[in-house]
């Protein structure tokens, strides 16, 4: 399978470092989901909200986060229905999104996306000191 050069083949959701889901977009959804998808997008064509900032037209990248957003809140409140409906949503949506970076821990919470870097596994390398 020839896929375009700005697509990625794999979505990664990280959750605090550490890889959470990988979203193969080889796999096609069922009609039903994709059906799905398409009420969320007819849904926020009604305007979102972002932070304090109330949306009434958002654009794709608008629509990735907010849905990135609920993506954390459904990982964080254990919602696996919401959690895949959102990462089906940004990997059918954003076909050249490699990654979205969630931060859980701590006070701020935040959702990042990232267009240019694929997820690698990060290897741990044990040094042994030098002997005299």
């Amino acid at each position: 399978m020839n896929e375009p050069e700005n697509t990625a083949l794999m979505l990664t959701i990280v959750v605090d470092g550490q890889p959470w889901l990988e979203y193969d977009r080889r796999n096609a959804l069922p009609t039903h989901q994709r059906d799905y998808l398409d009420r969320m997008d007819r849904k926020m064509d009604e305007g979102i909200t972002l932070g304090a900032d109330r949306v009434g037209k958002p654009d794709p990248l608008q629509r990735a986060q907010f849905v990135a957003l609920h993506l954390l809140e459904a990982i964080r409140d254990g919602d696996d229905g919401l959690g895949a409906a959102s990462c089906a949503y940004l990997a059918s949506r954003l076909p050249d999104l490699h990654q979205v970076r969630l931060n859980l821990a701590g006070d701020a919470i935040a959702a990042e996306l990232v267009f240019d870097e694929p997820y690698t596994k990060e290897v741990a390398v044990e040094f042994s000191p030098r002997l005299p």
